[in-house]
């Protein structure tokens, strides 16, 4: 069979980057030890890449949403350092809980005597303090069931985190009056920008995420995230226009000069979005290259008049330092990472393994 041939998309992964960022979370937890979330496949950008240089960097509690995630999880970390946010929503989930030592995170009162149903164990438990997400309402803590329970970690959600609100000094109130009622356990309560907040927020442990993978929830942490995740893509044309000449779906650009243009291997498939279109751009360095007309679900246009030396083949990089990034596109931080598409780490894991030898 022959040689996969080499892609015309890449991700680049920092894991020094992240593994710092995990250090420097930690570090601002203060007493507290950050865990760190790593459900939807970290992030985005992938579990096997992330995972190691987590785990090297001293992680040892992980988070994720859904039980079809252990099993990615597990192959880096044993399966008791992980938790599953979204709790045994049937006696299967409690079930394979039991027969894999994964911790389910209780949510409510019938998931509580679902999993004392299965043979109880050590799990979490999740507070509703004002998010209205998941969690028991503080008035069910009092119940019996959950008096009955072996409970490691107590957690509730910060919901502005974020901001400057009101509510974080009213979550975190709630949350120290729930505490004494759940002895013996340890508390949890913030996430990447929670752990901005100050020491009052970190308690026993925090539960970092998208600061981990270069996102910048609040300016505070800005001086001490670096960016993981740098996605590049080929030039796999090069296009003369003419005056007039449009370009792309529903021609939504025409040129008024001639033009030397490029067709460049990425698209909304691959998590560059139509929202980056309007007034979005590629780099070359330090380079703006401009979109012209809609992105492609394989492939976007560039304008290269600022770079006539480019050629088929060159790589360019996409502006993915997530706060500004969040600005261009109108996307969250959080979406930038997480509709970022397989191909993308499929090229970055061919990559990794061929720089290690593996």
């Amino acid at each position: 069979m022959s040689d996969l041939p080499p892609p015309t998309l890449r991700l680049k992964i920092d894991r020094d980057a992240l593994a710092g960022n995990w250090r420097a979370l930690d570090r601002l937890s203060g007493r507290a030890s950050a865990g760190a979330a790593v459900k939807a496949d970290c992030y985005g950008l992938g579990v096997d890449a992330c995972l190691p240089a987590l785990r090297g960097a001293g992680a040892e509690r992980f988070f994720v949403a859904h039980w079809s995630e252990v099993a990615a999880v597990a192959r880096h970390v044993p399966p008791g350092q992980i938790s599953v946010l979204h709790g045994p929503l049937t006696g299967a989930d409690a079930a394979y809980a039991k027969a894999c030592g994964a911790v389910p995170v209780i949510n409510s009162l019938a998931q509580a005597r679902r999993w004392l149903d299965a043979g109880g164990g050590a799990c979490d438990l999740m507070i509703d303090t004002g998010i209205n997400r998941l969690g028991l309402a503080p008035g069910e803590i009092g119940d019996p069931l959950i008096g009955r329970l072996e409970v490691n970690t107590l957690m509730s959600h910060l919901a502005c985190a974020d901001e400057d609100s009101e509510m974080n000094a009213r979550q975190l109130a709630t949350f120290r009056t729930l505490l004494p009622l759940v002895p013996r356990c340890s508390a949890s309560l913030a996430n990447s920008a929670g752990i901005a907040l100050g020491s009052d927020y970190a308690f026993d442990l925090t539960r970092p995420g998208l600061a981990l993978y270069g996102g910048v929830p609040r300016g505070e942490l800005a001086s001490a995230i670096r960016q993981v995740a740098w996605p590049e893509a080929a030039i796999i044309q090069i296009r003369n226009l003419e005056p007039g000449q449009s370009v792309g779906y529903n021609a939504t650009f025409t040129a008024d000069v001639p033009l030397r243009a490029g067709v460049v291997s990425i698209g909304y498939a691959d998590g560059f979005l139509r929202s980056w279109g309007q007034g979005g751009y590629l780099l070359h360095g330090d380079t703006r290259l401009r979109l012209l007309g809609k992105v492609s679900m394989d492939m976007v246009v560039i304008d290269l008049t600022s770079a006539p030396q480019l050629h088929e083949g060159d790589w360019l990089s996409l502006p993915y330092a997530l706060p500004d990034a969040a600005r261009q596109s109108a996307l969250s931080q959080y979406e930038l990472l997480t509709v970022l598409g397989s191909r993308l780490k499929q090229a970055d894991a061919l990559l990794h393994r061929t720089y290690c030898g593996c």
